[in-house]
């Protein structure tokens, strides 16, 4: 059978794509062009050259073709102007998802069925099976998505977006290894990058410097307005509200006698507000734009543990139906900084239900 792997230059990917040759996989790997420019200050941007040259160097290492897909049109309309467009809005969004979601699934697929391929697969540290079955590709229609057996590494928040097709159709070999074991068989067979440092969280910022970037994209994101405390009173001054995110401690450039946290981002008014830790927690939140996994909907609210950022741990919840393929979340407890843009994770134990954005 034939299997079409995404790799990065990563290790991650690399490993995967030798995992499934040793397998007895007919293996392909492709890597995606995403961006144009070349100034990136990191070699560890999984669209630079450099990556793009090492994913080639591993390929020819264990034996597999190699090719590159140029996706620069679609990844810069549907990951980095919504991106960018996100945080001129004051909403923050999640690019890996937004990659995931429109870009590395839906042309790994298109590239597959070009190519007479049975499956597609990356390095993501999560898990697939058939529902009733436990075993992938073996009874059952729908397909599942778990974390990864690796707590550090489960990939599966972003994964939530996956459509049935997609899982059907994907595997992932490192889902039940922890990343220990990934590197250790990178040295073992003499790869490159089997000590090379973990890439960016955001790919196409080479500094990691996304306000630059954003200024860069659109000058006119430098709107300074005011900023009030919760009582209405001014504090000070902002420099761009697309310079902001919920939770926000550092750099806002006031002077308080408690510290002060962004609490709310208002786009319209072009104002942001803020006050204490208390302020900043929240215990409702709506989601929308849901794609569930598990099922196909809910009509009566279900409990389940939710996760609102990559970073942090999901916690007890409530999940309520609304219209328009929403949900409120409820939460036991109230919870950090909730971001419009953001996902909302489902889990119940170590399956993903499913997820949305938050408003």
């Amino acid at each position: 059978m034939k299997v079409i792997v995404a790799m990065s230059g990563g290790v991650d990917s690399s490993v995967a794509a030798y995992l499934l040759k040793k397998q007895g996989f007919d293996v392909i790997g492709l890597s995606f062009e995403l961006w144009d420019r070349r100034d990136l200050s990191s070699s560890n941007a999984c669209c630079s050259l450099e990556t793009i040259e090492l994913a080639k160097s591993v390929a020819n290492k264990i034996g597999i073709k190699h090719y590159t897909a140029d996706v620069r049109d679609a990844f810069y309309s549907h990951v980095i102007e919504t991106f960018c467009e996100s945080y001129i809005k004051g909403v923050t969004p999640n690019p890996c998802i937004l990659c995931n979601k429109y870009i590395k699934f839906d042309f790994l697929l298109k590239k597959a069925k070009e190519r007479d391929a049975d499956f597609i697969s990356t390095g993501h540290y999560a898990r697939i099976e058939s529902q009733g079955s436990g075993v992938r590709g073996q009874g059952g229609n729908r397909r599942l998505l778990k974390k990864g057996i690796d707590p550090i590494k489960d990939q599966s928040y972003v994964l939530y977006v996956m459509k049935q097709e997609e899982l059907a159709k994907t595997i992932f070999p490192l889902g039940e290894m922890k990343k220990e074991e990934t590197r250790q068989i990178a040295k073992d067979i003499g790869l490159a990058n089997a000590l090379r440092a973990e890439s960016q969280e955001i790919c196409f910022i080479g500094d990691d410097n996304y306000s630059d970037f954003i200024k860069n994209f659109s000058p006119e994101a430098l709107q300074p307005g005011k900023i009030f405390d919760t009582s209405g009173k001014v504090l000070g001054e902002h420099k761009g509200i697309a310079f902001y995110t919920i939770g926000q401690r550092r750099g806002l450039g006031i002077s308080a006698l408690k510290p002060n946290y962004v609490v709310d981002i208002n786009h319209k008014n072009n104002t942001i507000i803020v006050g204490s830790r208390d302020d900043a927690m929240g215990k409702n939140l709506k989601v929308k734009d849901l794609n569930w996994i598990y099922i196909d909907s809910i009509t009566a609210p279900i409990k389940a543990h939710v996760k609102i950022r990559s970073t942090m741990k999901e916690k007890p919840s409530t999940i309520h139906p609304l219209k328009d393929n929403r949900v409120l979340i409820e939460f036991d407890d109230p919870q950090w900084a909730p971001a419009s843009g953001q996902s909302a994770v489902f889990y119940q134990g170590d399956l993903v239900i499913g997820g949305g954005i938050i408003e």
